[in-house]
């Protein structure tokens, strides 16, 4: 599921630079919750510098949170949930072929670069109106518990 839209996300925008999506997109299905639904996938590298080709993620927005993972090359995996209590912003970064996504959180910058520029508009669009939605059901149970 989550290896098929994310191989759908490469072919509407093949500028974007990534790397074993099959591999990534396994751990992202092993830390899926009960009820929770893939909504949005798409690759990028992880981390600061357009020159690092070999850092690939698969990002996925659920229902519920936003998933990043890698799987290693040999052992292991890195993997890390966002939830929307704990997102602050979101920043585009647009260069002449690939664009950069600087997803800010309470603890830390999430920065995804060597994504193909027509892509960032779509991304944009499926991570704000996510969590505006979210956010929202956040405010209105911290109001009605007061």
């Amino acid at each position: 599921m989550v290896y098929e839209k994310v191989k759908e996300f490469k072919n509407k925008y093949p500028k974007t630079i990534a790397w074993r999506l099959k591999a990534h997109s396994k751990v992202i299905e092993k830390y899926l919750n009960p009820g929770e639904e893939v909504a949005f996938v798409f690759a990028a590298q992880k981390g600061f510098s357009s020159f690092d080709l070999f850092s690939t993620f698969v990002v996925a927005l659920t229902n519920k949170r936003i998933l990043l993972a890698q799987k290693r090359l040999f052992f292991g995996y890195i993997y890390l949930a966002i939830t929307p209590d704990m997102f602050n912003d979101l920043t585009l970064n647009t260069g002449v072929i690939w664009g950069k996504l600087y997803i800010d959180t309470v603890k830390e910058t999430v920065v995804l670069s060597n994504i193909d520029k027509g892509a960032m508009d779509n991304i944009e669009t499926e991570i704000t109106e996510y969590m505006m939605k979210e956010k929202q059901k956040y405010k209105l149970n911290s109001e009605t518990k007061q």
